[in-house]
């Protein structure tokens, strides 16, 4: 048994898995934005435009955004003072809600008119009202337009600026991020400070991670990378900037899960888990990587802040046990079973089936996988990054007592279950087991071109040089096929002077050879030699046997014979000479012909001869398989 599979990429790198999760809809019908962070890989320029555009539109809802909440605030201090109640009333420049006595720089209210245009626009595309309607006819903001809106949105956010006059678009505001909400699933999740977090796309432990909320920022920080290989391949990914707080600090959660065979996907899912707590008090005015990443790795080598709730552990680490204590004390105990395991469970699952068809699946392995997650203000987990080799080191008691209890545990799965299916396999449980699945023998598309094979016409044969042949079987028509034609056309003056002598001339045929009859002296006296082959093996064949059994005759070869050319209409078999004479006595048939047949077969490389009774004794069928222009020869 091998504790890990091959080719694991596509989800245990932050690059893979950005990428198969935008695959997730062909897989299952779920929505990847409902639990993993819209992330982008910046290796591409295609890549980088649409982040652009994706922070372009995150800055004019987070102008929304402003106004809303500016406006709730306001509302809440009217009810308290009516000093305050007048002074929002006053259309004058508005004040730091924070600070209400700090006079802040204003911002005219075009800054909503534009941010509303955006969002509209982005509404319009989600519902594919943009299909039928040109590009040039679109009222998209220029590169000018967009540089202005992001630099003022820069001093509403970071500079505490005001806009003019926000209550009178309080309702339209409010009306656009309601819309908004009802489509985008992470609108909440997108706060107002419009941060990202950068990574490399295929380190671990929080090596080089960093947070910005300036696009300008970010594309430099990639600019000024040149190298290509992975390890300094860069993804950004949108921040959590409203995550859950656990006395005013940020926290993950590692989830184990083990993996036993790809094909089919089997997933055990682990009961317990642990949190992980920063040690510094949550902020987004400070974008240090102390505040807001939980990684065990960073947090290890720093100091817990003095202004950290000294409930907190001093390890900075919890059980999953403890922390539903913990929401069982505010009056939210239900909300780990309901909502924060489940998603958990369905958002790992989704993740491998997006794999299963990248990774090696290999038998006789398994792999253990930590997955870490961080929870919303409304309990729900979104998954950061899928593990491979989670780290066993016991760092801290939660470490040292789970770490131990999820290898034993994860040995009686993979172990002790062969032997005994109904053993006992600890906290896991069986998540996810499907039908096996016939995986293609290649990856790639399966094409392929179906049509007829032209077949290439026959090349004809030269003429043979070196055999003398008489004018008229230079003249032969190139149709003529059958030995009696060709030997007709050759020997004799006419067809009519041959049918007449017919029955004469076929006594003295050899019974299965291509040779030419033997013929009187004043016949051979009117034409010129012509060249025959040499016979040097003959087989007796016997005409009462079976009609449907065949002689295989084989010869030696006859050294300056060229036996292709027989298939040269003008090459015909030459008077019988010495090989007659010398030729054991022809069998005799009785009851048919008048005399003996000579049997003196002439083969070429393979033949069979065929003993038709239903014909003469001195006709057969000579089939050569190897040669297909011979079809029948009397």
């Amino acid at each position: 048994m091998l504790n890990h599979y091959g080719k694991t990429a596509s989800f245990t790198t932050k690059i893979g898995l950005c990428l198969n999760m935008r695959s997730l809809p062909w897989y299952v019908q779920a929505n990847p934005n409902t639990f993993f962070p819209r992330c982008y890989g910046l290796c591409t320029e295609t890549e980088k435009q649409e982040f652009l555009d994706d922070f372009r539109r995150t800055v004019a809802a987070s102008i929304l955004k402003w106004v809303v909440h500016h406006q709730n605030y306001c509302s809440k201090v009217k009810g308290k003072s009516k000093k305050e109640e007048a002074k929002n009333s006053d259309p004058s420049p508005k004040k730091d809600p924070e600070n209400p006595d700090l006079k802040l720089p204003s911002l005219s209210g075009q800054v909503v008119d534009t941010a509303c245009k955006v969002c509209q626009a982005y509404l319009g595309q989600l519902e594919h009202e943009d299909i039928d309607v040109s590009e040039a006819s679109t009222e998209a903001l220029s590169e000018e337009e967009w540089n202005d809106l992001t630099q003022q949105y820069y001093l509403l956010v970071h500079g505490n600026a005001s806009i003019t006059d926000s209550k009178n678009y309080f309702a339209q505001c409010q009306a656009l991020l309601s819309k908004i909400s009802s489509v985008n699933p992470q609108t909440e999740i997108d706060g107002i400070r419009n941060i990202w977090i950068i990574k490399p796309a295929a380190k671990s432990r929080g090596r080089d991670i960093v947070c910005m909320d300036r696009v300008e920022n970010i594309l430099n920080l990639v600019a000024t990378d040149n190298q290509t290989t992975k390890d300094n391949k860069w993804v950004v990914q949108k921040y959590i900037e409203t995550p859950m707080l656990i006395y005013d600090t940020k926290f993950d959660i590692r989830q184990w899960f083990l993996v036993t065979d790809w094909n089919p996907l089997t997933i055990w899912f682990y009961k317990e888990s642990y949190l992980r707590f920063s040690t510094q008090r949550f902020s987004l005015d400070k974008l240090d990587s102390a505040i807001h990443l939980c990684n065990n790795s960073i947090q290890r080598r720093l100091k817990n802040d003095k202004e950290r709730s000294p409930l907190l552990p001093c390890h900075n680490m919890w059980t999953s046990t403890r922390f539903q204590e913990y929401l069982q004390k505010r009056g939210r105990g239900g909300t780990w079973g309901s909502i924060i395991y489940p998603s958990m469970k369905r958002a790992v699952t989704n993740a491998m089936r997006v794999a299963q068809d990248h990774v090696e699946a290999r038998k006789n392995s398994f792999e253990l996988y930590g997955a870490d997650f961080i929870l919303g203000r409304d309990f729900k987990p979104w998954l950061i990054e899928i593990n491979s080799s989670p780290t066993m080191h016991p760092s801290t008691p939660v470490t040292a007592q789970l770490c131990a209890q999820v290898q034993e545990d994860t040995i009686k799965v993979v172990v002790d279950r062969k032997l005994d299916r109904n053993c006992d396999i600890g906290n896991f449980e069986l998540l996810w087991r499907q039908p096996a699945v016939e995986l293609p023998p290649f990856n790639g598309s399966d094409l392929c071109v179906e049509g007829i094979s032209v077949k290439k016409a026959k090349k004809q044969m030269p003429p043979i040089a070196n055999v003398g042949l008489s004018e008229s079987l230079l003249d032969a028509p190139p149709k003529v096929r059958s030995a009696r034609a060709l030997m007709e056309t050759a020997i004799r003056p006419s067809r009519t002077t041959v049918r007449q002598d017919w029955k004469r001339e076929e006594a003295k045929v050899l019974s299965t050879t291509w040779s030419m009859p033997v013929m009187d002296a004043e016949v051979r006296g009117r034409t010129k030699p012509i060249y025959a082959f040499e016979v040097n093996d003959y087989q007796h064949v016997d005409n009462k046997s079976h009609k449907s059994s065949y002689t295989r005759v084989q010869s030696s070869k006859v050294p300056g014979v060229n036996l292709v050319s027989a298939q040269h209409p003008a090459l015909l078999a030459q008077t019988m000479k010495t090989t007659q004479m010398t030729s054991p006595p022809p069998p005799t048939v009785p009851g048919n012909h008048r005399e003996a047949s000579p049997f003196c077969p002439i083969v070429f490389e393979e033949l069979w001869l065929h003993p038709n009774s239903q014909r003469r004794p001195s006709s057969c069928i000579l089939q050569n398989r190897a040669q297909g222009w011979i079809r029948g020869i009397p």
